[in-house]
């Protein structure tokens, strides 16, 4: 190694030994308070999963078909919804799907009631967006499994860390999509508004979301896939799951496993997608 070279690894930037004790410290002093959120986060989830499985399945799969009916007004959404849970209440993994689904939803709930607010935050204020943008640009192209170890120090292992993960990994999507629907809204649409006398509360609620929310809930399904892609992540942290099966399906080589586990989480996927999407009500 040339000189030059030796003296930059000598002199290296203790940036991994800085966060280190600062999480440490973290640990130490919020001991109390980390322990607490993350024992109530655990609560609320287990209630919600307890709540689903306490529910004759077929009444929940029903249930979730006439919703996708309600919200697309789609007899052939409902009946694929219809098929897709049945299938994998045919291969025994309806605890698992709960599980996800509960995971799935609270995450995705969660995110959007962060990133929605901020997003029109940051398109009203350019400024903020310019503080945020490197934020978000870290929470997305950093390794998910480097989140892992500080949320483990700080929380350890079950399923409040895999929804923590899970929101931090998916939140930046509903923030910048809320930033363009804000920011694209036609400024003659805003001109007409000011014209009429609309306060800026006005125009945001009757106009800015009303012509952004195509735009919104498209960062609201980005939210559900980000989440069901950190099923299998959740699962190596304590969170269980339909990532549990595919975890073991790996560690054992059991590839029928694997597959039902993973048709599983596809069909998820696709079911919620579908049903989140906008402007697809049309009767047929």
């Amino acid at each position: 190694m040339d000189p030059v070279s030796q003296f930059f690894t000598r002199y290296k930037i203790p940036i991994g030994l800085g966060g280190k004790a600062f999480f440490d410290w973290a640990q130490v002093t919020f001991r109390v308070v980390l322990n607490a959120f993350a024992d109530g986060l655990t609560w609320v989830l287990d209630t919600l999963v307890m709540v689903g499985l306490w529910l004759p399945p077929i009444v929940i799969i029903v249930a979730i078909a006439g919703l996708a009916w309600y919200l697309q007004k789609s007899w052939k959404l409902a009946i694929g919804v219809l098929l897709g849970l049945l299938f994998i209440l045919n291969q025994g993994l309806w605890k698992q799907t709960v599980e996800t689904i509960v995971l799935v939803v609270t995450a995705a709930g969660v995110s959007m009631a962060i990133g929605v607010p901020v997003g029109i935050w940051a398109a009203h204020k350019p400024k903020v967006y310019r503080v945020l943008l490197p934020i978000l640009d870290l929470m997305q192209t950093m390794p998910t499994f480097v989140y892992l170890i500080p949320v483990l120090v700080m929380f350890g292992l079950g399923v409040a860390p895999g929804l923590i993960v899970t929101v931090i990994f998916a939140a930046p999507a509903p923030i910048r999509l809320t930033h363009l629907g804000i920011t694209s809204v036609p400024k003659p649409l805003l001109e007409a508004g000011e014209a009429f006398g609309a306060t800026k509360r006005q125009l945001l609620w009757k106009v800015e979301l009303p012509s952004a929310m195509p735009t919104i809930m498209a960062g609201l399904t980005q939210c559900i896939m980000l989440s069901l892609s950190m099923v299998v992540i959740a699962a190596l942290i304590g969170a269980n799951g339909l990532g549990s099966p595919v975890v073991r399906a790996l560690n054992s080589l059991q590839i029928p496993l694997g597959i039902e586990a993973g048709l599983a989480i596809v069909v998820l996927a696709i079911m919620l997608d579908r049903m989140c999407r906008v402007g697809q009500g049309a009767h047929r």
